[in-house]
């Protein structure tokens, strides 16, 4: 790649460092500490005299002020200031680190601390070495890197200049890390199911496609782990999970990315409400973890996590927002002409499941706030669940949402192997019709449920979601640390 005149400048100095016998880029490094380490025990180390080693990438600008220089260091735990004397350092290397080293270099710094004389603490330098010349400069001074695209484009500069957003994925980490425990204090053992399988399943989604060219054959990437989970449940695991990549052909938006984390569950001789309460705890319990309360301020609004969350209906929601009864009008002209007739504009689906969902997101979803569950899904919207008993229509399923995004999902799991079956065969029809999200027919799940399933409870959690919920991020590549982003134009 041709270097523009900056990065030649920084080549140069790099060519400089070669030439007096230093390696840039040396195979090895030494430190004593830290510096979060050093900076907590500054005065007991400074008031002994006590020399350290420091490692990490300078910060900001370098100030030589005559015989003396200042710069700033960090080494992902923190920073501090080094001070270097000419008289201390030697002639050498202080006019090296005048005239060779440069912002972004990450350096090996050994001496003793100090306070300067306004207060800052600060490691004096006795002896300095290079790690790593950086020959690319850092952002312009003023404008920095605030162009979100490219921040997503070059994460690795985005986590350099703006050291706020590693909390985000330190969060992340923290959130993923409570989930394991909270599922392991409670039995569910952590599995993995294949990323690449013969047959897409477990949810409404349009794959990815590639071919395997030693089997001959296409294979899907995952969208869900549900079918192979529920698979360990008749094989005799009380309780599983896996929180892992799941991947969907679809668009991208504030709030979906193709490539996504999903943590689901499963647990037998549970039911929809088993999940609730699992919910209820488990993402409040890691509220906890990341903030040290349940309360919290999600764009500028406060979300309290603490159990219980209100439980509403779908159709009611739905009635309540619309006046449109889905109880009633259950075919899909009847239901058009219902949105027509009372002026509701609404995308036009090509199926009486297709429109209700779009009623649901297009007029409930944005006003769930705070943490609700929307129960009692539709057989049409939900071809894993079990029917309520009573209510042949509507099955044991919710959707737990927050501030307006879906960040949840589960049912009571369908266990009739004859009626799951028939559910596949209609989304079957429907993907004949021109869905091309429905269902495929998975005839080993099948056979697997004829082997008997115990009553079961499932859960999906979307990571990506509820960490931008945690971290008050309004995009979800802001929670992603590399986002795939379209291939940049010629332009």
């Amino acid at each position: 790649m041709e270097l523009n005149d900056l990065q030649a400048q920084r080549a140069a100095k790099l060519a400089e460092l070669r030439a007096a016998g230093l390696d840039p880029y040396p195979p090895r490094c030494y430190r004593s500490h830290t510096i979060a380490e050093a900076l907590a025990v500054f005065d007991n180390l400074a008031a002994q005299s006590t020399t350290l080693t420091l490692t990490g990438r300078i910060i900001g600008a370098r100030r030589i002020m005559g015989k003396i220089a200042f710069a700033h260091i960090e080494d992902g735990t923190g920073e501090i200031q080094l001070w270097l004397s000419r008289a201390d350092i030697g002639d050498e290397w202080f006019e090296r680190f005048r005239d060779q080293l440069d912002t972004f270099d990450i350096v090996q710094a050994s001496g003793v601390l100090r306070c300067t004389k306004t207060g800052e603490r600060s490691l004096f330098v006795r002896e300095l070495a290079i790690l790593a010349k950086a020959i690319n400069p850092p952002p312009e001074k003023w404008s920095g890197l605030q162009d979100v695209e490219e921040r997503h484009r070059q994460r690795y500069l985005d986590l350099i200049v703006n050291r706020d957003r590693r909390e985000i994925f330190r969060a992340r980490a923290r959130v993923i890390s409570t989930m394991r425990r909270v599922l392991d204090e409670r039995g569910f053992l952590e599995v993995e199911t294949p990323v690449l399988q013969p047959l897409y399943g477990g949810a409404a989604a349009r794959p990815f496609i590639t071919y395997h060219n030693a089997l001959g054959q296409n294979l899907y990437l995952r969208i869900a782990t549900e079918l192979y989970l529920k698979r360990l449940i008749v094989g005799g695991f009380p309780g599983v999970y896996e929180i892992g990549k799941n991947f969907r052909n679809e668009g991208v938006d504030r709030s979906h990315n193709p490539e996504f984390t999903m943590m689901e569950c499963y647990q037998a001789y549970a039911d929809y409400y088993a999940m609730m309460t699992l919910v209820e705890e488990m993402l409040s319990e890691i509220c906890l973890a990341v903030h040290g309360t349940t309360t919290i301020t999600y764009q500028g609004r406060e979300l309290d996590f603490r159990p219980p969350w209100p439980r509403i209906a779908m159709a009611t929601a739905i009635a309540d927002r619309t006046g449109i009864d889905i109880t009633q009008i259950t075919d899909l002209d009847a239901l058009q002409e219902a949105i027509s007739a009372r002026g509701l504009r609404v995308e036009r689906k090509a199926s009486w499941a297709k429109q209700v969902d779009e009623l649901f997101s297009e007029f409930v979803q944005p006003h769930l706030f705070r943490p609700t569950f929307i129960i009692d899904y539709p057989v049409a919207m939900s071809p894993l669940a079990k029917r309520i008993p009573n209510r042949p229509d509507f099955t044991e399923r919710f959707e737990a949402f927050i501030a307006g995004m879906e960040i949840g999902n589960a049912f009571t799991e369908l266990n009739d192997p004859f009626d799951q079956e028939e559910r596949f065969r209609e989304q079957l029809y429907a993907f004949a019709a021109g869905d091309e999200e429905a269902h495929q027919m998975d005839e080993d799940f099948i056979n697997a449920l004829r082997y008997g399933m115990p009553p079961t409870g499932g859960l999906g959690v979307g990571i990506d979601r509820l960490v931008m919920v945690l971290t008050d991020q309004s995009n979800i590549r802001e929670v992603i640390l590399f986002p795939h982003l379209r291939e940049r134009s010629d332009e």
